[in-house]
């Protein structure tokens, strides 16, 4: 049986504020307006007890004040512009540079900052579903065209389903992710976790995380995750410079198959807790991103101290520097057209 109501969570700035409870079989998921956000994931272990896997805060407010992309959609577009600048028919388009010296995720004010709408909240046979939607205006962090977009959660009893779309009135670019920290275990251990990626070649990047343009082989490098790999050996694999102990990965690689098809992309598996999450997706990349950034100087969920290698990213998108790279895939949106990206998780145990 599947559920979806609307709650109270808590207080944002002083306003009451609220988040949408899915439920369908074992799984829940709790999602909030503000950001679009993936609060909360329970997913059974293989003794049948629910455990939240992916990070973020008890509270509403800490989304506001201590941003980390927990569970947030990005937009306008997920990962880095290279100088904060692309030109479009000609003209040059300026960005915030928020991440020196370069653009990320749609600046300091990018969509996981802002309060979607809640259109509609559902529960039937095919399962719970809330849909979200945002007006981003021309302009818009210096975007150019008016963007729509829309975010549907779908909770069935094995799966969570992520579907993004987009519709502009001038001719501009697009990119929208999930930026969810999954951590299968709930201990914190995710650099233990299996990782399987089915992708051939990744993009290497230079100093400041922009692709180079090469396509790379993953084979016999460290970024090889064609079969199931933990990630914590791969971490300490020293055989390719772009893996620098302290650092970790933040990369993108190419799915196999076509981009816009729903095809399988990675799969994740905690051995001690016995979850496996496989993901498939639409997005032409994937980026693994082993949260280097957290240093355990701030509480999450129940005040536990977030770290580095704690959770891992798995962001479908499109590559990084799209607008500046003409041989990468197309981020480009025009009036009459629609952008669409499916992100599907889906969880067995054993």
């Amino acid at each position: 049986m599947a559920t979806a109501i609307r709650t109270d969570f808590g207080m944002l700035d002083g306003v009451p504020a609220e988040a949408i409870e899915l439920t369908c079989g074992a799984l829940s998921a709790r999602v909030l307006p503000l950001g679009a956000t993936l609060q909360s994931l329970v997913v059974p272990d293989r003794d049948g007890r629910g455990g939240d896997v992916v990070l973020g805060y008890d509270d509403i407010q800490s989304y506001r004040d201590r941003p980390a992309w927990f569970g947030v959609t990005v937009g306008r577009y997920a990962n880095r512009i290279a100088g904060g600048r692309f030109t479009l028919d000609g003209r040059e388009y300026v960005l915030e540079i928020n991440n020196a010296p370069n653009h990320l995720h749609g600046g300091s004010d990018g969509f996981d900052k802002r309060l979607w709408d809640v259109v509609a909240v559902t529960a039937d046979d095919a399962g719970a579903r809330v849909v979200l939607s945002l007006v981003s205006a021309d302009g818009d962090a210096g975007y150019p065209g008016t963007l729509h977009a829309t975010a549907t959660y779908t909770l069935t009893d094995d799966a969570l389903t992520i579907d993004y779309a987009a519709t502009t009135d001038a001719p501009t670019i697009v990119n929208l992710t999930n930026h969810a920290f999954f951590d299968l275990g709930g201990a914190g251990a995710a650099l233990q976790h299996d990782l399987t990626i089915h992708a051939d070649r990744f993009l290497p990047v230079d100093a400041g995380s922009i692709p180079t343009g090469e396509r790379r082989a993953v084979a016999d490098t460290p970024f090889d995750f064609r079969t199931p790999r933990r990630i914590g050996e791969r971490v300490r694999d020293g055989r390719d410079a772009q893996i620098a102990i302290g650092h970790g990965y933040d990369h993108n690689y190419i799915v196999d198959g076509p981009a816009g098809t729903l095809r399988p992309a990675a799969v994740l598996h905690d051995a001690q807790s016995g979850r496996t999450m496989t993901v498939a997706i639409t997005a032409p990349g994937l980026q693994l991103y082993a949260g280097n950034f957290l240093d355990g100087s701030q509480p999450g969920k129940d005040g536990r101290l977030y770290r580095q290698g704690d959770a891992i990213c798995l962001e479908p998108q499109a590559f990084p520097d799209s607008p500046n790279q003409p041989d990468f895939p197309s981020v480009r949106l025009d009036p009459g057209a629609a952008w669409n990206s499916r992100i599907m998780y889906r969880f067995t145990t054993g």
